[in-house]
Formats: C-alpha cells, sequence, structure tokens
C-alpha cells in the first residue's frame, strides 16, 4: 500500500535524483510536477492524487493519477487533450477536476495560463524577422588569427627591406644601374629617399 507522507519524507529528507538545490532556493526536474518547485503539495511521487499539464509538439495534455492505479505503471497516468481555445480548455480542466482539491485546480489552471502564454510568445517571436545568430568552430577561429599574425610578420619584414634598401641606397652602395630588383619597390624607395631628403632641407631652413 502507498503512503504518501513515508514517501515524502524519504525523497525529501534522505535522497532523490530530480531534487536540484541552488541559491535561490530548491527545484524540481520531474516532467510532472505542476510547478516546478520541490515541495510537499506539489511533489507528483509524494501525491497519490494528482493532476498536472504537458507539452508534447505544440498540444496541450492534462494528465491525471489516481490511487486506484497505483499498482498499474503503465496505466498510472490518465491522458486527456486540452483544446487550443484557452476558454475550452478551462471549462475541460473544471470538468475533469471538480471533485478535486481547490489547490491542485489552481495550480493546474496556472500552469495552463503560463504555457499559453509561452505559446503566443513563441508564435510571435517565429513569425518576427530576426537576424540569424551563427555559430563558428574553435578550430576556424585559431586558423585565422594564426594567418593574421604571419601576415603580420610578412608584412614586417616586407617593411624592414625596404627602409635596408633606402639606407643602402642612401650610402651608395648601389650602383646607378640595379638588376634583378622589383621596378615597383625600386621606385618606392626612390620616392621616399627624396621625401627624407626633402624633409631633412625644410629642417635645416627653420632652424
Amino acid at each position: 500500500m502507498q503512503h504518501d507522507e513515508v514517501i515524502w519524507q524519504v525523497i525529501r529528507h534522505k535522497h532523490c535524483s530530480y531534487m536540484a538545490k541552488i541559491e535561490t532556493g530548491i527545484f524540481c526536474r520531474n516532467p510532472y510536477n505542476v510547478t516546478g518547485i520541490c515541495n510537499r503539495s506539489s511533489c507528483p511521487l509524494a501525491n497519490s492524487r494528482y493532476a498536472t499539464i504537458r507539452d508534447h509538439d505544440g498540444v496541450f495534455y492534462l494528465y491525471m493519477k489516481t490511487i486506484e492505479r497505483a499498482h498499474m505503471p503503465k496505466n498510472l497516468w490518465e491522458r486527456i487533450k486540452l483544446p487550443r481555445n484557452y476558454e475550452k480548455a478551462l471549462e475541460l480542466i473544471d470538468k475533469h477536476l471538480l471533485y478535486w482539491p481547490k489547490l491542485l485546480q489552481h495550480k493546474v489552471k496556472q500552469r495552463l495560463t503560463k504555457m499559453t502564454q509561452m505559446r503566443i510568445r513563441m508564435r510571435k517571436l517565429k513569425l518576427k524577422t530576426r537576424e540569424l545568430v551563427m555559430t563558428k568552430p574553435r578550430r576556424d577561429i585559431k586558423r585565422e588569427a594564426r594567418r593574421e599574425e604571419k601576415a603580420l610578420k610578412a608584412a614586417e619584414v616586407q617593411k624592414m627591406i625596404e627602409e635596408e634598401l633606402i639606407n643602402r641606397l642612401k650610402k651608395g652602395i648601389y650602383p646607378e644601374e640595379i638588376y634583378n630588383l622589383d621596378e615597383n619597390k625600386w621606385i618606392n624607395a626612390l620616392k621616399k629617399a627624396e621625401e627624407d631628403v626633402e624633409e631633412e632641407e625644410e629642417e635645416g631652413e627653420e632652424e
């Protein structure tokens, strides 16, 4: 024979796999819990007479459990499909839970209200056009970072080569005609050397 108080004392004070203790309170992960809170009146395991509402692919069902079916786990929960109309669903709940405790009736109706509001919000969000957030694999991020680092190093090397060419050109190491050299680099080096000379002359005039 099932004794609700004994079951509650065992799972509340010893061990319950559905219990989740966090800073804000003690919650229940059981999908049949009508409130999601771990307490005596909301526990689906420690109440022989219990009712809740569950969602299956957008369709709400009223689940009811009675002590007469406690010896048949397969048929423990009676499932009744609720209409999509909110008022008709409330009428159906009142009809099936007519002689049930008022507190449980109120909790079931409250759960139906919250789930209906959530379904309306989900429908609105689905119709609203929003930006699609795409995740990027960490491997690709690391690969791009390595490529950027290599490109920066290559740019620094190229800049150092240009500076070295300018210094050698100033010292007169190269003859008048230079072969096997990229023409664009040579022109850029000449322009930069001329600009440096002009800047030095302007500074001398100012002094």
